[in-house]
């Protein structure tokens, strides 16, 4: 169902402050030399042409113009037809092949490999110059802007993404992406005082080692080593566990260990720097345990244990604020259904100072959705007009479309879902797949959630007709995330890409002389005599055109 004109105009009538305009460049106006030399730069090319054309005219004696048309002329009237249906029809095939190849390129690429080389070898050739200071919105600075996260969601490699594997024979996570999961490990499980204690600094090599049996015989022989090592209960439970039942009771191990060694290292952190590295490694482990323990107790249906593990977490560690513990909490409420409780995370974490996600906006539209979808009918509210509920609603709808506009398709359901991968861009295909994926089954339960969504959320790009350029409420939407989400994604899925790019000029080019000679080619082998007779006169005229110059 479409969206009305009506409901864009409803949302911009409440007065929603603009995001401030910065950065367009307004400066004194400029003088009539600098309108001079601007005139100049710009005519140079047409300037070239002309005396081109002139130099040309004046060679046109010495170089015997007339006679060498005339000659080509004659050659091409003593052509036959089977010449010209063997020229067009291999025109016709060339320019096929150019087409097919500029499409996948584009589809791959997303970008004309014509365009691509031109600007990078020949107008370097031709004299052109590269501007060494890039626009505010390319893509090299806005390639600086796409900051990877983990994504606090993130399943189970053993007991969920290995099983993916085993049904479906596909591979849901990229090299990338599990690059990024050893870095994050290395930096979350690792410090520079593992030479002291054995066991660590055989599970500092695990972190590094690339392939899984090889990760997973090194943890036992970590154990073998200090039987309260945390880190490989905690390597066997994420990667050797087929169920959540197993990763629980191994996690449940790691965390009576990593306790032990987190307390020796409270007692010590104060004699060097190097013990304070430690207890930092110490807290990491132990927040780790705990929060998958509690995800756990999630997925095994312990929804209100786990609420209670997330709450002690934050209160306990609240500096640890970037793992992003508040959106496990507020998926878990969600499913216990207890609104005013994530209305109140909500207040804590849905700050101007903090960053946002598509998990705090999206839960907030759903929110302010809640009030009214089950009474709200798209006919009503053309003739009546919206309520002041219903306008909230609507807002809040357009924030979140605008923070993230991949996720209504996987809500909506007109895109299918895989499975989330472990980091995710925020704002991005993958962000999108991350909340999809956990949240579709809450915006389900609340009756006309959907609709009022399926309604309303294509209003939020006539607000922003510009995205890249130009934000609502949000800063411009960054042009990177297209590359960045290809590489955390399957290639078996589909990347979204917003705004959608429109097809490079050279492949309408190629499409139109691919046809064009093929339809030469045809009228050619069908009609030789007309064909030829068109093609003596075509020569005539430019031979025409030629003396008259």
């Amino acid at each position: 169902m479409a969206d009305g004109d009506y409901f864009a105009e409803a949302a911009r009538a409440v007065g929603c402050p603009h995001a401030p305009v910065s950065g367009l460049g307004l400066g004194p106006p400029l003088g009539w030399k600098e309108r001079l030399k601007a005139g100049l730069a710009n005519s140079g090319s047409t300037l070239w042409f002309l005396a081109g054309l002139g130099l040309l005219y004046a060679l046109r004696v010495p170089l015997r113009l007339c006679d060498n048309v005339t000659a080509v002329t004659g050659f091409l009237s003593s052509l036959t037809p089977k010449f010209y249906v063997a020229l067009t029809g291999t025109s016709s095939l060339i320019s096929g092949l150019i087409f097919i190849f500029e499409w996948w390129y584009f589809h791959k690429h997303g970008t004309s490999f014509i365009e691509q080389v031109s600007i990078s070898h020949l107008r370097p050739l031709m004299g052109g110059t590269e501007s060494s200071i890039s626009e505010p919105g390319s893509p090299a600075n806005s390639r600086e802007k796409c900051k990877v996260w983990r994504n606090p969601l993130n399943l189970f490699r053993g007991a969920e993404y290995r099983r993916y594997t085993w049904v479906t024979g596909k591979e849901p996570l990229t090299y990338y992406d599990m690059n990024l999961s050893a870095q994050d490990h290395q930096t979350f499980f690792t410090c520079e005082t593992d030479f002291l204690r054995p066991s660590d600094t055989v599970m500092q090599k695990a972190w590094r080692e690339r392939n899984p049996p090889a990760r997973i015989k090194a943890a036992y022989q970590a154990l073998e080593l200090n039987n309260d090592c945390a880190t490989a209960y905690v390597l066997l439970a994420e990667e050797e566990a087929t169920t959540i039942v197993d990763a629980e009771r191994l996690f449940k191990q790691a965390l009576r260990a990593g306790e032990i060694i987190y307390r020796r290292s409270q007692q010590c952190q104060h004699q060097s720097p190097q013990h304070e590295a430690q207890l930092r490694r110490d807290t990491n482990v132990l927040v780790y345990i705990k929060r998958r323990l509690a995800m756990c107790a999630r997925k095994l249906g312990r929804i209100r244990e786990a609420v209670k593990i997330m709450r002690d977490l934050m209160k306990e560690f609240p500096p640890l604020t970037m793992l992003n513990i508040h959106e496990n909490l507020l998926e878990s409420l969600l499913e216990l259904q207890a609104y005013a409780d994530v209305q109140a995370v909500l207040a804590k974490y849905d700050d101007i100072s903090l960053p946002k996600s598509a998990a705090i906006c999206y839960t907030a539209a759903l929110l302010k959705t809640r009030t009214v979808s089950d009474k709200f009918s798209p006919e009503t509210a053309f003739r009546k007009g919206l309520s002041t509920a219903e306008i909230n609603a609507v807002e809040a709808i357009h924030r979140a479309v605008e923070f993230n506009p991949h996720v209504p398709k996987y809500l909506l359901e007109m895109k299918s879902l895989i499975l989330p991968p472990e980091h995710i861009l925020k704002r991005g295909d993958s962000e999108a797949i991350a909340y999809a994926f956990f949240h579709l089954q809450h915006w389900k339960r609340i009756e006309g959630a959907l609709n009022l969504l399926q309604c309303t959320w294509e209003g939020t790009f006539r607000m922003i007709p510009y995205p890249l350029e130009k934000g609502h409420l949000f800063y411009p939407y960054p042009s990177c995330t297209e590359t960045a989400d290809r590489e955390l994604l399957p290639t078996f899925h589909h990347v979204s890409v917003y705004p959608k790019k429109e097809l490079p000029f050279f492949i309408h080019f190629t499409a139109g002389l691919c046809s064009s000679t093929a339809m030469l080619a045809f009228l050619t082998h069908q009609f030789p005599e007309v064909m030829g007779v068109f093609a003596k006169a075509v020569s005539m005229i430019s031979r025409t055109c030629v003396e008259y110059l």
